[in-house]
């Protein structure tokens, strides 16, 4: 009993003593009493969560919102006390927190952005209810600040935008206030009169507005002409969480949502003519009709448009779906569309390999990044030759067209991310490829109607008859390989024929019409995607393998969250076509579109500089535009060529990389070199703005600054000049004071110093201990 008594007393003198110390000890200890700056910390916290839901559009701040206000009003209220058991509860609930986050973490071990987001969100509002001191009130800052990161890395819209612009106009009068109270100042006050003596306790909003929108105009200056470089260096990438499957999955049939009626996948009886090859029908308002084993060429019609997906890629590229190797006279089918190979992911990760084609020739990886905003077939889109595909679902199917099949529609939310193995296109090496295809080639790619082959034949051979005449002494190539001629006629199809402005000019094809032919022969034109079955059918005609693929143009390019953000009227079909041990090759025949679709070869370096520029061009007169696209483009031309070959040389072996590093620090050093010959110009230019006294003052602060005495803000220049005499030598301090007391008594007494004396004596004292003088 004598023993518990002394252990209560010894307690509750501890606690005291302690609760007298967190009152009135060290300044670590001490409690934050300013409202502001609790309010303003609280305010960015709250930014950082609902700039998170933004971005990841989840509901975090329904629960997460009220509890950090309630957090944040109790531990206003309790800062002055010890609240064990607050802490106690606060640190079970943290651990409970991360034990739910690594039982998450199991599930999502390819995006564990989310997940760190929610117990950074939850271990805040835990923190919140115990933030005395302004330590805490630092914390939470900083995870405001890593909340906002998180939401700029999840961002794929502009949304986030405001909500950054609101961060930084409120996170500047909290860094004021932040290093008043490190000063230990008294907290701000809103006084209606101000007077001399309080004018500085007030917030200067002139200065604080006036650095916002400087820091703002500066951060989109940084932001214009920053290289887009290609991201992806880890190999941990975005995918959905997992989908679990019903039923067995072959990979056999297609799910496209425009083509389902009433439920049924099979049923296509709609009147629309969508699933009925070659009967005359009504393209879907939502979705493209390209995307399924079958399609009809026999429609017309518009798509309303709306975004379908999101892609953010290392390269520009064409988003490609499925292919077609039949032609039925109206459309085209997959002719083998049962044949189709699936593959399985192991149950610990989302990889799956997918076999690469066996192809020659230099290719580039390209990781793209898939995020589906609107529901869209089971077909998934990829870059040419994807050989890895991170997805949610526990297997896909690969068909012969090496397309990619899901067991589900892909439904809006989906993310998944795809490693294609590019090949380059090398105009050269395509043009002296052999004509001798593969058995399987020639079977299922040289395939035409016959009673429109001979005509069409004739037709493709006198073109190209006609182009070899015309080029006699000149120095155009001539067609003498499957590649030129492929080119060439694609071309030719761009200036020759034309898309009709109604549908009188292109009407409906009747039941025994060919869709080739009347293109060719009565029509001279067709709607988008007829071009490029035209061409098609012409390269099969003279022996050149072709097939017709559908997919998705890359979209509008968003410089701000570098995504392509794609529509369903960005979809579209053109021409591939095979070239022995190099593989497929696409030719774009539709009139407005580039002749060869984007690929590796396009940059989105310095895409934001680019919009900006056109933008200002569209200002301009043309010749002035014309004179100054060729000025920039010379010059970012050689920027880039200077970047790529200096960045190459780190892949030429050992001699490449010191080559290198040679290289960037002999370019280092004389950066560095004009960096501080720059700076010393300044300094003269802003001397020589100054009062002439005010500038012997400064020039003497900068000269025993370098000398290791540096005058600290908050002394006086006459406290300055005291100290100096226990630093200098006598002859050295009794000058610094001259100087000093010469300032004192010109800036504040209105006195007019000996400028001539005072200057001769400075710089003798700089002569004499071998300085330069300004």
């Amino acid at each position: 009993m004598f023993n518990l008594s002394r252990m209560n007393r010894f307690w509750r003198l501890s606690t005291g003593n302690f609760r007298q110390q967190n009152t009135q000890g060290s300044p670590s200890t001490e409690v934050e009493n300013s409202i502001s700056l609790r309010v303003l910390v609280l305010a960015l916290v709250i930014l950082g969560i609902v700039a998170t839901d933004i971005a990841a559009e989840t509901s975090f701040s329904l629960w997460a919102l009220p509890l950090s206000v309630v957090g944040a009003v109790w531990s206003y209220y309790r800062r002055r006390d010890t609240n064990v058991a607050v802490k106690f509860c606060i640190a079970i609930g943290m651990l409970i927190a991360l034990g739910t986050f690594f039982g998450r973490l199991v599930t999502e071990l390819n995006d564990t952005r989310l997940g760190l987001a929610e117990l950074l969100i939850q271990l805040q509002v835990l923190h919140s209810f115990d933030t005395p001191r302004r330590k805490n009130l630092g914390y939470s800052i900083v995870i405001g600040l890593i909340l906002l990161g998180v939401a700029a890395t999840l961002s794929q819209t502009l949304a986030f935008a405001p909500v950054l612009l609101l961060f930084l106009a409120i996170a500047l009068p909290t860094l004021v206030l932040d290093y008043r109270s490190r000063l230990g100042l008294q907290p701000l006050k809103i006084q209606k009169e101000k007077t001399p003596k309080d004018k500085f306790s007030s917030l200067n909003f002139k200065f604080l507005i006036v650095n916002f929108f400087v820091i703002v105009g500066l951060g989109l200056a940084i932001f214009a002409v920053l290289p887009r470089l290609p991201g992806y260096q880890l190999r941990s990438f975005p995918v959905s969480s997992p989908i679990e499957i019903k039923g067995s999955f072959t990979g056999r049939s297609i799910i496209n949502p425009g083509y389902v009626r009433g439920g049924n996948g099979n049923d296509r009886g709609d009147g629309t003519g969508q699933g009925k090859t070659g009967e005359p029908g009504k393209v879907d308002n939502n979705f493209y009709y390209g995307f399924n084993s079958e399609i009809n060429q026999n429609l017309r019609g518009e798509m309303k448009p709306k975004v379908v997906m999101r892609v953010r890629s290392q390269a520009e590229g064409f988003w490609r779906v499925l292919a077609f190797d039949r032609y039925t006279g109206k459309g085209w089918e997959v002719s083998r569309k049962d044949d189709v190979t699936t593959i399985r992911r192991p149950p610990w990760s989302y990889q799956i390999f997918i076999p690469p084609p066996l192809i020659s020739g230099k290719t580039q990886e390209v990781v793209q990044t898939y995020t589906v905003v609107s529901d869209l077939p089971n077909l998934i889109p990829a870059m040419a030759n994807p050989k890895e595909i991170y997805f949610p679902t526990p297997m896909i199917a690969v068909d012969k067209e090496n397309g990619l099949r899901s067991p589900v529609e892909l439904s809006e939310g989906v993310t998944y991310t795809v490693v294609s193995e590019v090949p380059r296109r090398d105009r050269t090496l395509l043009g002296q490829t052999s004509t001798k295809y593969p058995r399987d080639i020639k079977d299922h790619y040289l395939q035409i109607p016959p009673e429109i082959a001979e005509k069409v034949q004739q037709r493709t051979e006198e073109i190209l008859t006609k182009y070899n005449q015309n080029r006699v002494g000149k120095s155009s190539k001539n067609l003498d390989s499957a590649y030129e001629k492929a080119l060439y006629l694609a071309q030719y199809l761009k200036q020759y024929y034309s898309i009709p402005q109604n549908a009188l000019e292109f009407p409906y094809l009747d039941e025994k019409e060919d869709l080739v032919e009347a293109f060719l022969f009565k029509y001279k034109g067709g709607y988008p995607d007829h071009f490029s079955t035209v061409l098609t059918v012409m390269l099969r005609s003279i022996g050149i393998p072709a097939r017709l693929v559908a997919g998705f143009s890359p979209g509008e390019f968003n410089p701000f969250t570098g995504m392509y953000v794609v529509r369903n009227t960005d979809a579209y079909a053109m021409t591939e076509v095979y070239f022995p041990k190099f593989g497929w090759f696409a030719f774009d025949p539709i009139p407005n579109h580039p002749l060869i679709p984007p690929s590796i070869e396009d940059t989105e370096t310095f895409s934001v500089l680019r919009q900006f520029w056109q933008w200002v061009a569209g200002w301009l007169p043309s010749p002035v535009t014309g004179l100054l696209n060729n000025v920039f483009g010379t010059i970012f031309s050689w920027i880039g060529k200077a970047i790529a070959w200096f960045l190459a040389l780190f892949t030429q072996g050992w001699l490449g990389v010191l080559t290198g590093l040679i290289l960037g620090t002999t370019i280092a050093f004389f950066g560095w070199v004009a960096w501080g010959q720059w700076r010393e110009w300044r300094n003269r230019r802003w001397l020589k703005k100054l009062p002439a006294m005010e500038s012997l003052y400064q020039q003497m602060l900068q000269w025993t600054a370098q000398k290791g005495l540096g005058k600290h803000p908050a002394q006086t220049p006459l406290e300055y000049a005291k100290v100096s005499y226990q630093h200098h030598a006598p002859a050295t301090a009794e000058i610094i004071d001259e100087i000093c007391q010469a300032y004192v008594s010109w800036r504040y007494g209105g006195q007019n110093p000996n400028l001539n004396g005072l200057r001769q004596r400075w710089y003798e004292l700089k002569k004499g201990t071998g300085d330069r003088a300004n």
